[in-house]
C-alpha cells in the first residue's frame, strides 16, 4: 500500500529555504520526489527546499555498506546513492532532506558539520547534551553509559545541489536497529529523544524545533 500525507504543508523561511512537511511517505516515492525537486533546484526553477517526513519501516544502504552489515534474515534493503552505510528509517524517526544549492559544493564536510550543529541545538532544546564524535558523522549522546547515536546524516551532492540528508530518532522502536550494524558502527548503541529524557516525545513537538535550527544551519551554507 502506498502511504502518503494527504495534507502536506509548505512554507518559506527567512533563509529562503522552502520547508515542506509531508507526513508519512513511502521511501521510494520520497526518493523520486527528491530527484524531481533536485532537478528543479539545479535548473533554478525551484527554491532551496527542505523536506520533513517519516517513512514506513525500511532499511537503506549507502554506497559504503558492506554485505556483512546487512540483515541476514532476508529483510529487504534498498541500496541508495548517498554517502554512509546502512540505516533504518521508520515511524517515530523524523527524516529531513535538504535539497539546496551549496555556496561551496566542494566543501561537503563543512555542510555536514552545519547540519550536525543544527541537530545538536535541537537536542539541547529538549534538555539533551549532544555532541560530535571525532571520525564519526552524526550526532551523539556520550556519558558514563557510553556513546549512543541519536541522529544520522548521509548526503549526496550533484551539480552543486544536495540531496538525501538526516534522520533524528524521536520515539521509534529502537529494536529495528538490532538487525543491522547501524551506520557501520558496531561498538555504539542507538538512542532517541524519548529514551534520553524518559518520556514520550511526539514528532509534532520536534518539527518546529528542527525547522528553526535547520533553517539557520542551511542559511549558512546555501547559495
Amino acid at each position: 500500500m502506498t502511504i502518503v500525507s494527504t495534507s502536506p504543508k509548505s512554507e518559506i523561511h527567512a533563509s529562503s529555504v522552502q520547508i515542506q512537511e509531508l507526513g508519512l511517505v513511502e521511501y521510494q516515492i520520497a526518493l523520486e520526489n527528491q530527484r524531481t525537486i533536485h532537478a528543479s533546484v539545479v535548473s533554478g526553477t525551484q527554491p532551496n527546499t527542505l523536506l520533513l517526513l517519516e517513512h514506513p519501516s525500511i532499511y537503506t544502504a549507502g554506497k559504503r555498506t558492506h554485505v556483512s552489515e546487512k540483515p541476514t534474515d532476508g529483510t529487504p534493503v534498498i541500496d541508495v546513492d548517498r554517502g554512509g552505510k546502512i540505516t533504518w528509517h521508520g515511524p517515530g524517526q523524523l527524516v529531513g532532506y535538504p535539497i539546496v544549492r551549496l555556496a561551496n559544493p566542494h566543501e561537503l564536510v563543512g555542510f555536514v558539520r552545519e547540519i550536525e550543529s543544527g541537530l545538536i541545538n535541537v537536542c539541547q532544546e529538549f534538555g539533551i547534551f549532544a555532541a560530535r564524535i571525532a571520525g564519526r558523522s552524526g550526532v551523539w549522546v556520550v556519558d558514563s553509559r557510553g556513546a549512543r547515536k541519536i541522529a544520522a546524516i548521509g548526503i549526496r551532492v550533484a551539480s552543486g545541489v544536495s540531496m538525501h540528508g538526516l534522520a533524528i530518532n524521536v520515539n521509534p522502536d529502537l529494536n529495528n536497529f538490532s538487525k543491522i550494524i547501524p551506520c557501520g558502527i558496531s561498538d555504539a548503541e542507538v538512542t532517541s529523544l524519548s529514551a534520553e529524557i524518559g518520556k514520550d516525545v511526539a514528532i509534532s513537538d520536534v518539527i518546529p524545533v528542527v525547522k528553526k535550527f535547520l533553517s539557520q544551519s542551511l542559511a549558512k551554507v546555501s547559495a
